[in-house]
Order: C-alpha cells, then sequence, then structure tokens
C-alpha cells in the first residue's frame, strides 16, 4: 500500500517534468544509487525523499520558472509596461516598490517607506478623493479597485496616473495587501483636455455666431436708414450731427459682431494675396503709437527675392497683430522689447508640432512670429489662453485671443503659444505660403453710382429688404422684393414680360436656400446677374448652398454706399458669371 502511494505520487511528480508514462512506471528503481534496494522493499520515505530530490533538482519543466529567475521576468515585465508596482501593507502602513518608482517618477526606493510617502506626493485636489476611493474598496469585498490621479514627480512636475490594484485579503474578508500597477496616461489627459476645450470653443462659436448674425441685420438698417436720413435732411441740418452719432455708434456695433463672427469663423472675410512684409511694414508705425516710447520694436523681415506671400483678410492680419502687441506691452509692464519676424517654413510629417487646439498640415507656410521678454505664463493659464471671456487683466473682455484664433483658422493657418514665467512670450502664426497674386483689379471711382435696371430683392428680415429697396428706389432702379422664395417665384410669373437684371439674395432663406433660388431663376432668365447677401462665411452653409468662388457677394453690415457700389459692379461687370 505504501508503494502504490509512493509510486502515485511518483508518477505525478515526473509527470509534471515531462516524462512519458513508461518512464514512470521504472522511477522506483532506475533512479537511486547502487547500493540502494531494488523493486517493493524499499521504504516509502526514502522512495518520496528521493522524489521530491528529483521534481526539485534534475526534473524542471523546460518552460517552468524557476525561484531565482522571477524576480528577473517580473523586472523585464514591469520594463515592457513602463509601469510602476507599489505593495501597501494596509496593517502595517509598510509600503514597497518593487518595480517602476524611479524610471516612471524619478524617485529612489527606500525599505522604509510607508504610505505616507504616497499620500503626500498625490495633488492635493486630488489626495481626499484617491483616499477616500480606496478606503471604502478596502472596506468593501471586492479584490479589484482603480482610479487617476496626479502625482508630484521627483522634478515637481504632476504626472497623470492611472492605478488598477489587486487587494488582498483573509479568510475573513478583511483587507491584508494592496498591490498596484501605476500608469503614466498624462499625454493621454493632455489629449482628452485638447479635445474639451476645442468642443467648449466650437459651442462657443455656434452661440456667438447666431447672435451675431441676427444683429448685424440689424445694423444694416441702422446704416441704410442713416445715411437715407443723410441724404433726405442735409449734412449741415440740426440733425445730422446726432444721426451721424448714431451711425459712429452702429459701425463700433459691427466691429464687435465682426470680433464674434471671427472667433465663431464665420466671419465673412475680403481675403487677397499680400506680401507678409508690407503687412508688417505697414504696422510699425502703428505699433509705435500704441506701445509708447518705453517699448523698442524689432522688425526681422524675411529677404526671399520672390517674396512671401499669403491669401488672408490684410485688416483682420492687423488686428490680429495689434491685439498681440498690446498683451506683449501689458506683460512688460509698460517696458521692453517687442520682436517682429516673417520667415519661409516648410512643416515636414515628422516635423509637425503641436499648434494651440490643431495640428498645421504638411507644407509651406509663411511664419509670423511675435515675440516679448515680459513675464510670460504659466501651464495653467496656457492651457485657456483661446477660451473666450478668458481674460488675465481686470478689465479685458476675453476676445482678443479668442478672436484671433478664429481668424488664423479661418485663413487656413495655425497658432501656437511658447512661453514660460519670466522668460516672456512667442506667438507664432503660421499662414499657408501662395504665389505672387496677378494684377489686381481696382474699383472705379464714384459716389453712389445710379441706374435704371431692374433688380429683385430677396430678403426674409423686413427691416434689411425695406432699407435696400429704398436706397435702390432712390438711385433709379426699378425694385421688386419678395420675403422669400415662393413670393419670388409668383411674382415673377405674374411678370413674365419684365427682365430682372439682378437678382439681390440673403443666402440665408426659409424653405429655399438663395443659391438653390437663383439657380431656379437661371432656368427661366439666364442674363440675370446674383449678388449674394450673407452675415456668415459660406463654410458654415451646407456644400450645396453655398457660393462658388467667382460669384458676387455682399457681407452684412453694408452701408447705402456700399450696396449702390456693389450693384453697379456687378451690374457693368462682363462676362456674366455663370452659376
Amino acid at each position: 500500500m505504501n508503494f502504490f502511494a509512493l509510486r502515485e505520487g511518483t508518477e505525478l511528480a515526473l509527470s509534471f517534468c515531462g516524462f512519458a508514462p513508461h518512464e514512470r512506471m521504472r522511477s522506483a528503481t532506475e533512479f537511486k544509487g547502487a547500493d540502494e534496494p531494488t523493486g517493493a522493499n524499499f521504504s516509502a520515505k526514502s522512495k518520496t525523499d528521493s522524489a521530491e530530490g528529483l521534481i526539485d533538482e534534475n526534473c524542471r519543466h523546460p518552460n517552468e520558472i524557476l525561484p531565482s529567475q522571477s524576480a528577473q521576468h517580473f523586472a523585464l515585465a514591469a520594463r515592457a509596461t513602463n509601469d510602476a508596482v507599489r505593495i501597501w501593507n494596509v496593517k502595517t502602513g509598510a509600503l514597497s516598490w518593487p518595480q517602476g518608482l524611479e524610471n516612471l517618477l524619478g524617485y529612489r526606493a527606500s525599505p522604509a517607506e510607508n504610505i505616507s510617502f504616497w499620500e503626500e506626493k498625490i495633488h492635493p485636489e486630488d489626495r481626499a478623493r484617491a483616499a477616500s476611493s480606496i478606503a471604502e474598496a478596502l472596506r468593501g469585498g471586492g479584490e479589484h479597485w482603480s482610479g487617476e490621479y496626479r502625482f508630484r514627480r521627483a522634478d515637481g512636475t504632476y504626472a497623470h496616473l492611472l492605478e488598477r490594484a489587486l487587494i488582498v485579503r483573509d479568510s475573513t474578508g478583511m483587507a491584508q495587501q494592496f498591490a498596484g500597477s501605476l500608469m503614466d496616461i498624462t499625454a493621454r489627459k493632455q489629449l482628452q483636455d485638447q479635445l474639451l476645450r476645442s468642443q467648449k470653443m466650437e459651442a462657443f462659436g455656434q452661440l456667438a455666431g447666431g447672435v451675431a448674425h441676427d444683429f448685424n441685420n440689424f445694423l444694416t438698417t441702422i446704416f441704410g436708414y442713416s445715411d437715407l436720413a443723410l441724404d433726405t435732411l442735409g449734412a449741415k441740418s440740426k440733425a445730422a450731427s446726432h444721426i451721424m452719432e448714431i451711425r459712429e455708434a452702429a459701425g463700433r456695433a459691427s466691429m464687435l459682431t465682426s470680433q464674434l463672427l471671427a472667433f465663431s469663423r464665420k466671419h465673412p472675410l475680403e481675403p487677397r494675396v499680400v506680401e507678409v512684409n508690407s503687412v508688417i511694414l505697414n504696422l510699425e508705425r502703428s505699433l509705435l503709437r500704441l506701445l509708447g516710447e518705453n517699448v523698442s520694436v524689432v522688425c526681422h523681415l524675411h529677404r526671399d527675392e520672390q517674396g512671401a506671400h499669403i491669401r488672408a483678410d490684410p485688416g483682420q492680419l492687423t488686428q490680429v497683430l495689434l491685439n498681440l502687441a498690446v498683451n506683449a506691452r501689458d506683460a512688460m509692464r509698460g517696458a521692453g522689447q517687442l520682436t517682429l519676424e516673417t520667415s519661409s517654413v516648410t512643416i515636414e510629417p515628422e516635423a509637425e508640432t503641436k499648434i494651440a487646439l490643431e495640428q498645421p498640415k504638411r507644407g509651406n507656410y509663411v511664419l509670423i512670429s511675435v515675440t516679448d521678454n515680459g513675464t510670460g505664463m504659466d501651464e495653467e493659464t496656457k492651457a485657456h489662453l483661446f477660451e473666450p471671456f478668458f481674460s488675465t487683466k481686470d478689465a479685458g473682455s476675453g476676445l482678443g485671443l479668442a478672436t484671433s484664433y478664429g481668424i488664423i483658422r479661418q485663413s487656413g493657418g495655425s497658432i501656437q503659444i511658447e512661453s514660460e514665467l519670466d522668460k516672456g512670450t512667442t506667438v507664432k502664426i503660421y499662414l499657408p505660403k501662395v504665389d505672387p497674386p496677378a494684377q489686381t483689379y481696382r474699383k472705379p471711382n464714384g459716389k453712389m453710382p445710379a441706374g435704371t435696371e431692374t433688380i429683385l430683392v430677396l430678403e426674409d428680415d423686413v427691416s434689411v429688404r425695406q432699407m435696400s429697396v429704398r436706397v435702390l428706389r432712390r438711385l433709379g432702379y426699378e425694385v421688386i422684393e419678395a420675403a422669400n422664395c415662393d413670393d419670388a417665384q409668383r411674382l415673377i410669373a405674374q411678370q413674365v414680360s419684365c427682365k430682372i437684371h439682378l437678382l439681390l439674395t440673403d443666402m440665408v432663406m426659409p424653405q429655399m436656400s438663395g443659391r438653390h433660388f437663383a439657380d431656379w431663376l437661371r432656368t427661366t432668365s439666364p442674363e440675370t446677374r446674383v449678388i449674394f447677401v450673407s452675415g456668415y462665411l459660406e463654410e458654415s452653409l451646407p456644400p450645396g448652398e453655398r457660393r462658388d468662388p467667382e460669384m458676387f457677394f455682399l457681407p452684412k453690415p453694408f452701408n447705402s454706399e456700399q450696396l449702390a457700389t456693389k450693384v453697379r459692379e456687378v451690374l457693368d461687370q462682363a462676362p456674366l458669371v455663370r452659376l
């Protein structure tokens, strides 16, 4: 019976070592020394000891990890994941770091550590939350815990960590050990924060764009009727000065809506090809007056023989640079040096950098750098720079950089902020480089040009429509007005013999868009020319409702002279533009 027990135990042991069944059967006689008995006459104890010796020394499976190898395998696994591992004795408070503490966080592990080391390094804002969550897990009956928190590295910076832990319990369910694996997720958190900021800015942009678009309709009405009143009363009348004040107030309000639309990337910019050095040179004198005598301006401009051309709205780009200059002046506290630089750069795929909330695509760019030697900014401030209504100034509106961001992005570019406390700030603007321009078309000189052609005004806003109709009729035009596309089609059907020379239509209309109505009108009146009016940029419209680049456009708000000039320009333009 003892033999059977030995035989069974030996079979099991040698089977673990990988021997074949027939080899197990002869184990009792072949694996003993020559002076020892064979067969069934030896004691069970001696054979058991012999089997144990075989297992310990001679019969390890090729894939089995020896105890001496376990630490090496553990270290390799930890290095592969780049994680740190901590083991906390819940009863005594002792804390050990078997692996990764120095590589991940920069600290040298000490055998005398306790849990206070971990607690002290957690960010103050995360400490209570993490401790409460772990305490709740220890009181419960679960085996696993996971959580995120910020942990101070040896260099003083904070890493975002994801810890996943196993809770070891005794037979009564009491927690004995807490073994956690700490993963650095700082890069992931930064990407998530950038996405959230981008989504928040997009939401603000949609709200700002909607408000500004409606407000532009009001401003168009104010401009138009102010001009009509001045024309009726005369510039020397008693009421003229009051009307001019109204008009100037509308102009200031128009600048505000331009900022809102630029932030929402829906401002109808008027881009043209310009040489970047000319923009800087035209700006230099204004900068000197704006910054004061205690701030010097230094320019390092490119010297490319062919020039560095960009396609942008010069007025809006100037506004961006002036805004950056004012911010720099305030950061330098009224005294210092502002440096403007221009250059041509090429962004390669491997050289792409993180620019604000997005990355510039590969290609050729013109780089405008604005550098000051002011106080600089910390990481927390830089994280909110482009958010609307965020300002470091007591009296700031918080729209400056948000607006600049919208203008640069709408122009196809990117903007980057580099800053350190007490080391100043550099703002880099990347704008796509384009070919030099061909000969540009210049508007003919003239004030309030008139005409006798027939114009169809299609506008759903009653104030804008009535103002446009009155201005055009005072200039001698025959005008047909409609509030929507159905009314316009009905009026055209009633006046079959009437030739319509020009359609002035808002792009955003109820039921049928201005673009779709223009397409329909061209089937019945191919020679009719079209001017689209909108306070939005076409990129905010569905693709099928946008105008083509060569089509005529009048942005809102507009005044009487702008309306008269654009109408006359389109009617005199040849050849006709096909839709």
